[in-house]
């Protein structure tokens, strides 16, 4: 069985990138994976200063090692300035090739105007970069405020097939890719 870890990237306390990744996560484990989810809202987490230690910051650690002991990732962020959140990067940058190195990655975006894919894009770098694996597949969910039911369901059925079809490939290609 492979572990699949979400990462919600936004400190938003009603957050949209924080529904889009449960529904999505949802599917991972319907599709057999273990799953875990680290929501950056209730992290404490310093800036990153390029230090190998952060004593003070024991999520840091908790950061480090959920995400070394992932075989895939799911980063799930809103769209701030055409890029991706700041808190999202600061925890990416907390990291080092020792933890995201040929993790299998799937990114979502959710912005308040129309879809496009600069945080999608400039996620694909990042994990590129560490030499991790980018799925084919990503999700960017345009005009959020309207995208979500009160429970907090994508409305657009063609998205929510996107959204199976995302899981299945994360998952498919993180166990063929964690077998190599």
């Amino acid at each position: 069985m492979v572990k699949i870890v979400g990462i919600i990237g936004s400190l938003r306390p009603d957050s949209y990138s924080a529904k889009a990744l449960q529904q999505v996560i949802e599917m991972v484990a319907a599709k057999g994976a273990e799953i875990e989810i680290l929501d950056l809202r209730q992290m404490k987490l310093p800036f990153c200063d390029a230090s190998d230690d952060y004593p003070d910051y024991p999520d840091v650690k908790k950061l480090q090692n959920t995400v070394k002991s992932a075989d895939g990732l799911i980063l799930a962020t809103p769209e701030y300035h055409g890029s991706l959140s700041g808190v999202m990067k600061n925890a990416l940058d907390l990291m080092s090739f020792e933890h995201l190195s040929n993790k299998v990655t799937g990114s979502i975006s959710v912005l308040g105007g129309q879809s496009n894919s600069n945080a999608l894009n400039d996620l694909r770098v990042i994990i590129r970069w560490v030499h991790g694996w980018v799925i084919p597949e990503q999700i960017a969910i345009g005009q959020a405020w309207k995208a979500f039911d009160k429970e907090g369901k994508l409305v657009d059925e063609k998205l929510v097939e996107r959204c199976d079809k995302f899981a299945t490939s994360l998952v498919e290609n993180t166990k063929k890719l964690t077998k190599l």
